[in-house]
């Protein structure tokens, strides 16, 4: 499922060092020659390729990068230090444009790719580069040239890796907000959600999946009735699909008849798709009395006769969320694996 993620960051490289006019002066030798060094390059902005970030969030918060300037050049023929590269990590898949020229400069495609995208400036020329046989002593040097500054948009068609499935209502919007930072609009109505919602799950600092929501499907939807045809297309690059079903709706929905309208619909639309792993997600459980609970979700499964994995949660209560996350992760990481 792909979703363009877009930020746009302003990248300054660093200024070249100035070249230096000194003369030799030391003991015996009042009247030496120029010695004075260059200065030193300044820093590049480069762009590298990570493959354990998802998303351009974390630009959003930060969109103003510049390297170090290049230092002077000294006396005694020294050198001026060369300034420091930034390097800004971005998600494998990022496409980068000139905001201001519209010109590609790149596409990062694999884990640990460089892309420079501001060259840092020129170092300047010291006094005793100018020395020649009819200029014994110049006083003339060179500054640095500055570094490129560009404003740079920065574009990702982010690949979810945990597709939900669901009746309008069953809580997809709600399980987002419980186990990611995504904040999609939640109401206790049908069809809130108009566009698909994207969320990133962290387990641990490089552990972490990307989960997006689909606007509730309704019967007909393959055949385009609704904005379902529009979300169908999405799901045919997850791994993984949740398929919620609300336990105790408010409306006395039919659970099964539910559950089997979606597969009807993901039938219809592609075979393959219908045949992709999909677990059972039992939402609202904690709308139930105790001593219903364990009868109600049972009675679901065997009706359904569902094989595959099967959890029982509250999304809005945070019960048994961090077990699905964490299973799924490693579930994820399972087909990584195999997949090479």
């Amino acid at each position: 499922m792909k979703f363009v993620d877009e930020v746009s960051i302003h990248v300054e490289a660093g200024k070249g060092g100035n070249g230096c006019v000194s003369f030799r002066r030391e003991k015996y030798i009042p009247f030496g020659g120029p010695d004075g060094g260059d200065g030193g390059d300044g820093g590049s902005v480069y762009l590298v390729a990570d493959g354990n970030l998802n998303t351009l969030v974390d630009l959003r918060y930060q969109s103003r990068y510049k390297a170090e300037n290049g230092k002077p050049g000294q006396g005694s023929n020294m050198t001026g230090k060369g300034g420091s590269d930034r390097e800004i990590q971005v998600p494998v898949g990022t496409i980068v444009y000139d905001e201001d020229t519209e010109e590609l400069l790149g596409d990062l495609i694999k884990d640990g790719q460089r892309l420079l995208v501001a060259q840092g400036g020129f170092h300047g020329i010291g006094n005793a580069r100018y020395k020649s046989s009819t200029n014994r002593a110049p006083r003339e040097s060179s500054p640095g040239t500055p570094g490129e500054d560009r404003t740079l948009r920065l574009e990702l068609k982010v690949l979810a890796d945990v597709g939900l499935l669901g009746m309008p209502n069953a809580g997809k919007s709600t399980l987002i907000r419980s186990v990611s930072a995504a904040k999609p609009k939640v109401a206790d109505y049908p069809f809130t959600t108009l566009y698909p919602n994207l969320g990133v799950v962290k387990i641990e600092s490089h552990r972490s999946f990307v989960i997006a929501d689909i606007p509730g499907l309704i019967e007909g939807a393959a055949q385009g009735a609704g904005l379902g045809i529009r979300f169908l297309k999405h799901l045919a690059r997850n791994r993984i699909l949740l398929h919620l079903v609300d336990v105790a709706p408010y409306d006395d929905t039919d659970a099964i008849g539910a559950v089997r309208a979606i597969e009807a619909e993901l039938e219809a639309f592609s075979p393959e798709l219908a045949r992709r792993e999909r677990w059972l997600v039992l939402n609202k459980v904690d709308l139930l009395p105790d001593q219903e609970r364990d009868a109600v979700c049972d009675d679901i499964i065997q009706q359904l006769g569902w094989e595959g994995p099967v959890y029982r949660i509250s999304a809005i209560a945070k019960m048994g969320t961090d077990r699905l996350m964490q299973d799924i992760m490693a579930r994820l990481e399972e087909l990584r694996e195999t997949e090479g």
